[in-house]
């Protein structure tokens, strides 16, 4: 069996090489990230693994890559790029990746709030176009921070964040427990928390979580932040929430689309801090990822599933 990294940055690109030096998997690297899935039928002529990181994966594309059986997905949100259970039924497997960065995404989360509280972005653009503007910051020593979701990129920032001398509560869908943190419902966490947090994986009962109803639950002139994917929030309502002010400030490293179009309302607003999409890229993350995704072809090439 054969595998290819179809869209391999020259990042992704370095660690795959790296890790194959001592390895006789056989893995190939297509180093170009900017393909399209118009592309893939040609690159995957005779290979049965694919391994790829932000292209999509249309059902009907897949269908023309004859050998194709397996996908490997660099990350956890596999969804956001291809429908599973449709490349399922065509015997297509895919396999998704967790805990790689779960460190650094949590760092992200918490440098989002740290910046959102403080003002920073808004007041760097204002220096560099020539204005002394100041701007009064939020003291987070002894504020709530709420989470929404708690597996481990949650447990994470709690961790961080309890170490700032913050009261951490949260919320899951399934009763969990974990030191330092309180477990509330979820309209409590809306109406008590000072910064809320998403951790949600992003999936059919998710999308949209954050709704226009859920964000009018949040406490008045609370942070937002999201680490997880755009499509758990209602973009529109929070849109309007931080023009009123019933978000005092977003920090975003994810969006409904991606990238980020130019003009998009979300780069008009002073009170959002943007991030693109890459709370996960670093090198610590990176070495977790692909050695998990070589784990994967490893597994496949012996098992054949």
């Amino acid at each position: 069996m054969r595998a290819l990294f179809v869209d391999a940055n020259d990042t992704l690109a370095a660690v795959t090489d790296k890790l194959l030096r001592t390895d006789k998997l056989p893995v190939g690297i297509n180093r170009n990230p900017s393909i399209k899935p118009d592309d893939l039928p040609g690159l995957l002529d005779g290979v049965e693994i694919m391994i790829v990181d932000h292209t999509a994966v249309p059902t009907a594309i897949a269908a023309k890559c004859a050998k194709l059986k397996h996908v490997v997905f660099l990350g956890t949100g596999a969804r956001s790029y291809m429908n599973p259970e449709e490349l399922a039924e065509r015997g297509i497997s895919v396999h998704t990746i967790k805990g790689y960065g779960d460190t650094a995404v949590a760092e992200c989360a918490i440098a989002l709030m740290w910046a959102s509280a403080k003002s920073f972005g808004e007041m760097d653009r204002g220096i560099r176009e020539g204005n002394w503007l100041r701007r009064d910051a939020v003291q987070l020593t002894g504020k709530t921070l709420g989470l929404i979701g708690f597996g481990g990129i949650a447990a994470e920032a709690a961790r961080m964040a309890l170490g700032c001398g913050m009261k951490v509560i949260a919320w899951n869908r399934t009763p969990k427990t974990h030191p330092g943190v309180e477990f509330v419902p979820l309209e409590r966490l809306l109406a008590d928390s000072h910064v809320v947090s998403l951790h949600l994986l992003l999936n059919d009962e998710t999308k949209g979580f954050l709704s226009r109803e859920r964000i009018a639950m949040m406490r008045p002139g609370a942070i937002l932040i999201n680490t997880a994917r755009g499509a758990v929030v209602d973009e529109d309502a929070m849109l309007d929430a931080l023009r009123s002010g019933h978000i005092a400030h977003a920090g975003l490293d994810v969006f409904t689309v991606e990238p980020l179009p130019a003009g998009h309302p979300l780069t008009k607003l002073p009170n959002v801090t943007l991030s693109a999409h890459s709370a996960f890229r670093t090198p610590e993350a990176s070495d977790n990822l692909i050695g998990a995704a070589l784990d994967h072809c490893r597994r496949i090439i012996a098992t054949g599933k």
